[in-house]
This record gives structure tokens, sequence and C-alpha cells, in this order.
């Protein structure tokens, strides 16, 4: 056969096998339950060109077997490694119940592999590992970060003959995912884009003055800083299906905090050997945060009754609400403001924006200590996140600390 129609054939079918294993997608979106009221959607393929791509144009990385080792543990623990990723929340759960559904080529490799990475079998084909639920179905398994949701997944999807079967270009376009709300027919998205060092979350690609409103806001040096109109206190509160700013008559907040480390005294009792109690003092060290809230309300009296008939104001006039004690909680003309009283915060100027600004600390990671050694350098790396509200726009940004990798290489 003539070389050059060898060397076409062989370009033609490695460009078609390209295509297939980079770009060509399955767009049915089948484990979606239908009392679902958000999504997450990765594409997968999406992600896998952005790190092909980072690798290539990263040569200080092209000896290194870590990722290539995890990413073929991975892929060969019996897992088919799907299109897009399908991580859902159900109507009426928990704010942090989250869940998705895998399907299987091997269970028994994958049994296998989970009893590998340390996962307890909880008896007929359920693991957990930490807040990491599994279930496993036939061919199919579910996960979670509770178990709660499980047997209605399991009833909706392999039971019931499927009728919520969506389409990925309903979620995304042409984006590493999206976030999606779910209101009947209606559906709200949110594009995820993974950048060198940021991830972006929008719902509109056109969003320049919020970048100028962003660097406006990123002056300070304080841990929490936030202000946020009725709506969006109504929006953050329904989320954690709470009626709050409808019922406290709140018409704006604004706080700051800061984090500081301090002495915990736990005291204990021991008995001497004539059967004395003998009290015992220890001390640890404590992360807590320094704050102040400033809470506009149209009726600060009708506000401070409310706070009261959720009895979370007590007789010295602290704010219970809040886990974060000593605090004192007073009134004015204007609202309500509620501080605490280790050390004094101060509010910045007013922006009349809405924005919440969380910075990084070593003292919020160090603290944290339930996280893996993992986890903990994916949150140190971070360097705050951003979210900014203007009309219908929605930005959030999570910012990381400028590297020598991108994200896609470091974490």
């Amino acid at each position: 056969m003539n070389k050059k129609k060898v060397i076409a054939s062989f370009i033609l079918l490695l460009a078609v096998t390209a295509y297939f294993v980079l770009f060509y997608k399955d767009k049915k979106l089948r484990f979606i339950p239908e009392n679902a009221d958000a999504v997450v959607l990765i594409d997968v393929k999406n992600l896998t060109r952005q790190y092909i791509f980072s690798l290539i144009t990263t040569p200080s990385q092209w000896g290194s077997k870590t990722k290539g080792k995890s990413s073929a543990s991975l892929r060969e623990s019996g897992i088919i490694i799907p299109d897009f990723l399908q991580i859902f929340h159900l109507k009426g759960t928990g704010v942090s119940d989250w869940y998705s559904v895998l399907e299987l080529k091997d269970s028994q490799k994958f049994i296998a592999f989970l009893k590998q990475q340390k996962f307890t079998d909880k008896g007929k084909n359920v693991f957990q590992k930490d807040r990491v639920f599994l279930s496993i179905e036939g061919e199919k398994c579910i996960v979670g970060t509770s178990y709660s949701g499980f047997g209605a997944i399991n009833k909706q999807i392999f039971q019931d003959s499927p009728k919520n079967i969506l389409n990925a270009d309903q979620f995304t376009q042409n984006t590493t995912g999206s976030v999606s709300f779910l209101s009947g027919q209606k559906i709200q998205n949110f594009s995820i884009e993974l950048k060198d060092d940021e991830i972006e979350i929008k719902n509109n690609s056109n969003l320049q003055f919020l970048n100028t409103i962003a660097s406006k806001i990123q002056k300070g040096n304080q841990f929490l800083e936030l202000e946020l109109d009725k709506e969006n206190i109504r929006n953050f509160t329904r989320f954690f299906n709470k009626n709050i700013a409808d019922s406290s008559q709140f018409t704006s907040l604004k706080a700051a905090s800061n984090l500081e480390q301090i002495n915990d005294t736990i005291i204990s009792y021991e008995y001497d050997d004539n059967f004395n109690e003998v009290e015992k003092k220890s001390f640890q060290k404590i992360t807590q945060p320094n704050y102040i809230i400033d809470i506009k309300s149209d009726d600060p009296n009708r506000t401070w009754e409310y706070f009261q008939s959720k009895k979370w104001i007590n007789e010295e006039n602290q704010f219970t609400a809040i886990p974060f004690l000593p605090n004192e909680i007073s009134r004015n003309s204007k609202g309500i403001i509620i501080k605490s009283t280790r050390k004094p915060v101060s509010l910045s100027s007013p922006q009349k924006e809405n924005y919440i600004l969380i910075r990084n600390s070593t003292l919020l990671y160090s603290s944290l200590k339930t996280l893996s050694n993992t986890e903990k350098k994916i949150i140190s790396d971070i360097d705050y996140v951003l979210y900014v509200n203007k009309s219908k726009d929605y930005w959030m940004k999570i910012k990381a600390k400028n590297g020598e990798l991108p994200l896609i290489l470091r974490w």
C-alpha cells in the first residue's frame, strides 16, 4: 500500500478516535429524579480536554506520575466514566444533602476499590466513609452526602419507568459545567468556567461591570464582609428553608468579621485520695470570629419582637442564634446591631451593592481538624470567594492563590 495512504489512514483513524474520546457526548441525562430542585452538571470530556491541554503546555509536569496514577486507579475501579456527571439535590431535603448516580461495568471490582479506599461495609451493599454514602444497586451506584434520599432515588430511577430524561443542552453550553435550579418546567442556569487560577459561576457571559464592583470591594482585609438587600436576604434564607426576611421586616444587612485564636478553658473534676472533689482546669486553642452585624429594618420594634418570639434574645441581651458568644444585641431607630464583645470590628462604608466576600485565613483551615490533608491543601490554596449580584445578574468567583500550575493540575 502507498505510504502516503497509510499515513493518511492513520491520521484519519486518530482523528476519529480523538473525536469519540474527547468530543462526542451522550447528552441524555437519565439520572436526575423528578423531585430534584437543583442540579450540578460537570462536562467530563470538556474537563478532560482542559486537563490534557494544561498538561501539554506545562512541561514541568510531563514526568509527574501522581495524577496519572490517581486517574488510572479511578478508571480501573469498575466505574463507567460518564460524559456528564449529574449531581442533584432533592426538594425538601437538607441543604448539604447532594446525590449522584454512577454506572458500573464491574460491581465486584468497584466494591474491592471501596474497601481499598477504607470505606466501611454497612451491609446490603451500602458503604460509608466520613460523610459519603454509597449504595450499589446491580450495575448502578447511588452516591450521596446523606443516606436519607437513597430509597426515593432508587424507586424513581431504577424501579419506575424513566419519565424525566433531560438533555445536557438544557443546562450547559460548551462550559466546564453548570449549576441549575429547577422549578416545574422552569430551569435557571449558571455556567461554571474553570480557568488557570479561578472558578467562575455566573448566569450572564457579559459581566464586565461586576468586575468593576469586585475591584472596589476587595480593598479591605477582613475575613468576611457582606452587604445584602431584602431580595438577596430572602433568597439566601429560603435556601435554608427559612422565611426570616419576610417575618422580621429586614430591608438590608451589612456585616464584617475577623477570626481570632483564643484559649478555651475546660473545667473537669477529679477525686483525691480522700474522695474530695477537685476542680481541674485545662486549656485548648480554638478559633472564633469577632463580628458586627447591622440589620436595617422597616420596623425595628417588630424585628426585635420577632427575635424574642424565636427566643433568640436572652436576659443578658445576647443574640443566641449566633453560636459564638459573648455578644450583645441592641436596637435603634433604623434597625438592630449585633456585635461580639471580645474585640471590636468596624464596618466599611456602605457600597450600596449586593456582595459576600470571604478571604482565606490560616486560622480557618488549620482549625478544620476533620478534613483530610488533600481537602486542607485545596482550602489553603484558595485566596478568596466572592459573590456579587446586580439586578438579575449573578456572579461568583473562587479565586486561587497565584501558583506555577493551573488549578486543574493543582487539584
